[in-house]
């Protein structure tokens, strides 16, 4: 199982050096991947830094930690803008861009950004065929409800000539969601419980034979806190999920209401305290 953390950005704020340390840290303490949320404009969001552009920033400050911005709702965003986004982040990080996708739920974001809200995930669907393309191919032809290119292509290409794509979900993914991760996907974002977990894999592996899939090919990822309200159940949450057969795991110092440097202290400390 891998193991990574997801950068507490609301609670760093725009302190840009304990991000850094933060960032440092993790890849001193060989964790395999940073995760940074997105969320472009909400009410009461708190402070939260645009993942595309912070990760490009660390990107020049580390060497070889996989950077994940999860997830990106990309729907709500222009896709051959995305792609080139993407593809530039993983040129600058020499190949270490894993890519997080969802529809999100935030009506007055879409509005905000002139996207539609209403088809967001038939647009999702479109934009999962293309972004695969335009990172792959010198010149793209493609016609598409949503979008189109013709004759064009983005330059330089990634460094991956296929960046993952992994697909946030609900705590129950619906069936159009599990289609999608069955037939797009390298992995999918876990929100619901152990005992769901199963039945969930169950769903996907099956749409992913439906694709022409194997199963294998699609991850898994979960999110343990080692701070707050289960604070004294996150190891035996994290030998759960391992037991279970999760592929990835993202430990949280957010929500505990910590100073910088108590985010890097508990960190290390948690790092140390992994069960086996």
């Amino acid at each position: 199982m891998k193991i990574g953390v997801s950068l507490p950005v609301r609670e760093l704020k725009n302190d840009l050096g304990a991000i850094r340390a933060f960032a440092q840290l993790a890849e001193e303490l060989e964790l395999t991947h940073l995760r940074v949320p997105d969320q472009v404009i909400r009410r009461d969001s708190g402070p939260l830094h645009e993942p595309l552009m912070l990760l490009a920033y660390i990107a020049a400050v580390t060497r070889k930690i996989e950077l994940c911005p999860s997830v990106v709702i990309a729907p709500a965003r222009q896709t051959v803008l995305l792609a080139k986004q993407i593809a530039e982040l993983d040129v600058l990080s020499k190949g270490r861009t894993r890519l997080g996708i969802g529809v999100g739920d935030n009506e007055e974001e879409y509005a905000a950004l002139g996207s539609d809200f209403h088809t967001r995930g038939a647009r999702c669907d479109e934009q999962l065929a293309l972004l695969k393309r335009l990172w792959s191919e010198q010149t793209v032809d493609f016609g598409g409800r949503f979008d189109s290119v013709r004759g064009l292509g983005i330059d330089p290409l990634p460094v991956q000539k296929q960046i993952p794509i992994w697909i946030g979900t609900a705590v129950i993914p619906g069936d159009r969601v599990v289609e999608r991760i069955g037939r797009h996907a390298d992995g999918w974002f876990v929100i619901c419980t152990p005992e769901d977990y199963s039945g969930v894999m169950q769903r996907i592996g099956a749409a992913a034979q439906a694709a022409g899939r194997e199963p294998a090919e699609i991850g898994s990822e979960a999110g343990v806190a080692v701070v707050g309200p289960r604070q004294a159940e996150w190891r035996d949450r994290v030998a759960g999920w391992r037991k279970i057969g999760l592929s990835h795991l993202c430990l949280r110092t957010l929500g505990g209401g910590l100073s910088p440097q108590q985010h890097l202290d508990t960190l290390r400390e948690a790092v140390r305290e992994i069960p086996a």
